[in-house]
């Protein structure tokens, strides 16, 4: 059986092949479109989910779209109408996407694909549950947070065997994703993009709910009940009828106006991200703590964007009390491509379980051959290796000599972190590493840390973390305390708060990134790897090699390393490249 999940039209459009209940391909269409967080339909990646495993549209049994537009509708056409007139230029241009695009769903994949068979809906918060399905626990407690689906925000459950049951739900306005957005605008950071810097800055803040003045205002903008139930004062908010998020009043209360993007962070700001991230910690602690309780579960899987917060989810096991948390490597609406074919083939057809989701490099992938002959057409100069030893060597070599290395081996990662794919590649004992990847490579804030990658039998000597918590650094999805006496040793990974979001390499996944990472401990004494993804502030990362060598081109990035070849930067002119993508590609 052959189910193919579609998910596009909000954020992060994307789409995922599963055959007979194993997912064999997934990809978000930013990486072909090379539009950060692209939502058009995703044609492109649904023809590689096809072409991956040498099958036609018709071969395909059933399609699979994420949430139910009608009921999205629904709500929509509530929220301006209730905020009439206030909502009316916002609802004026909101309605064309949704007569062109949004109310069509089934129109559109029927005529882009040609597809003439069933397309089944499943509500968009089931669609996140259904990561359970993927997951490597039997029986275990759900939880869904995100900005909004088509009316809820929050969920609880359970999960066991091929069953979801959802226990209890939160609905819009009332929405921790939406506090969070608000206060990321607030900051001057773009919503539905910079979250995660505001989680980054957080650390800067003062991160005690005693001292944080910012805590105690902004929890009179969010009523937190012991069960995790949380209400908020909407006076506070504009979100539910236009597009400006920060109100006047809220502005009011935090002390000014909002920041001008690229404007000087003041104290005030870091204090603000951190008493916001103090709050989301709280409700989702308490969350965690009720769903274990109805449950009776020791096993936690979370999914929605909120999920997607690394250090709240460092956290979970120790706060919530669980045995083992799970996150798929795309927790946010990106992953509700798989979730909802998932569900499709293992919930409504009623087919058990067979394996869980290990390996995350569902992407395109590109042979050497294929490789060479992109190389050798646009006349690029490289060196092959002449074995995968030889790659290992060199590799560990460069970055143990300070340079940076673009790393490209085998399929792109699922999800929006670089797990050894489509990685850049750099030496996290050198102080100046930090400083160099930011200015040079990656052209983005200062405060923002970098990922420490280890192999996974290693993780502990370095970080406080167990095997309960390699279910979440097998992703990069946790953030943990380095243990202190390795904070000078380390320093261009260890965060001003002396943590790390932690990579575990597996030999099963990706063995050459593994065996690099060994190498490279050989050299150093340290065998630790500064892992960021392949790609400069503002774009996605890096899916076909024409995107890697581009990138290395337009950055300090010193070497590419990708198949068995090695491109130097310096040896090749930058406008070897035609602007526009090759055919190839």
């Amino acid at each position: 059986m052959k189910i193919l999940g579609i998910c596009c039209f909000y954020h992060d459009a994307s789409a995922s092949l599963l055959i007979d209940g194993k997912i064999v391909a997934a990809a978000q269409e930013e990486r072909f479109t090379r539009k950060k967080h692209d939502v058009s339909f995703p044609i492109n990646a649904v023809e590689f989910c096809l072409k991956s495993a040498n099958l036609k549209i018709e071969d395909i049994d059933t399609i699979g779209f994420y949430e139910k537009p009608l009921l999205k509708f629904e709500r929509g056409l509530y929220q301006h109408i209730d905020a009439f007139p206030k909502s009316y230029k916002t609802f004026v241009g909101s309605m064309p996407s949704w007569f062109t695009e949004k109310l069509r769903v089934v129109k559109i994949i029927k005529k882009k694909l040609k597809y003439k068979k069933d397309i089944l809906f499943v509500d968009h918060h089931l669609a996140h549950a259904a990561s359970f399905l993927s997951s490597p626990f039997k029986k275990a407690a759900i939880v869904t947070i995100d900005g909004v689906g088509e009316w809820t925000t929050t969920t609880y459950g359970i999960g066991n065997g091929n069953r979801i049951k959802l226990l209890k739900e939160i609905k819009f306005p009332h929405s921790l994703g939406l506090l969070y957005s608000t206060i990321t605008a607030y900051l001057g950071f773009s919503v539905n993009n910079s979250e995660y810097k505001v989680m980054g800055l957080s650390p800067y803040g003062t991160m005690d709910k005693k001292k944080n003045e910012y805590y105690k205002k902004l929890k009179t903008v969010i009523d937190i009940k012991e069960d995790g139930s949380y209400r908020l004062d909407l006076s506070f908010f504009t979100y539910h009828y236009k597009d400006r998020m920060p109100s006047k009043k809220l502005c009011d209360l935090l002390g000014g106006s909002i920041r001008a993007k690229e404007s000087a962070l003041e104290q005030r700001h870091k204090d603000i991200a951190a008493a916001l991230q103090m709050l989301l910690e709280e409700c989702v602690f308490k969350i965690a703590k009720q769903a274990k309780k109805e449950t009776r579960c020791d096993k936690l899987v979370i999914s929605g964007g909120v999920a997607l917060n690394s250090v709240c989810n460092g956290k979970l096991i120790k706060e919530a009390r669980y045995k083992g948390v799970w996150a798929q490597p795309d927790p946010g609406d990106g992953g509700t491509s798989i979730g909802v074919a998932s569900y499709i083939y293992h919930t409504l057809f009623n087919n058990k379980r067979k394996e869980s989701l290990i390996n995350p490099f569902l992407g395109p992938a590109y042979t050497n051959g294929e490789i060479k002959k992109i190389l050798d057409d646009h006349t690029i100069i490289y060196t092959t290796f002449n074995s995968d030893k030889e790659i290992i060597e060199t590799s560990a070599s460069l970055i143990a000599n300070n340079k940076v290395v673009g790393w490209f081996q085998g399929g792109m990662e699922w999800g929006p972190r670089a797990l050894g794919g489509r990685s850049i590649l750099s030496n996290p004992c050198n102080q100046k590493m930090k400083e160099i990847l930011n200015e040079k490579v990656k052209h983005r804030e200062i405060f923002r840390p970098f990922a420490p990658a280890v192999c996974l039998e290693d993780a502990s000597k370095y970080f406080k973390c167990g095997k309960a918590d390699y279910h979440l650094t097998d992703f990069m999805l946790g953030v943990y305390p380095i243990r202190k006496s390795w904070h000078k040793l380390i320093p261009a990974v260890t965060h001003v708060d002396g943590s790390g979001r932690l990579q575990t390499a597996r030999k099963e996944n990706n063995l050459l990134y593994y065996k690099t990472i060994k190498k490279f401990g050989e050299l150093s004494g340290i065998p630790i790897l500064i892992n960021t993804s392949f790609n400069i502030r503002g774009e996605p990362i890096v899916c076909s090699p024409y995107d890697a060598y581009k990138c290395m081109m337009g950055t300090g990035i010193d070497v590419l390393i990708i198949g068995n070849m090695l491109i130097k930067r310096e040896e090749n002119k930058k406008d070897e490249w035609d602007s526009e993508r090759i055919a190839t590609d």
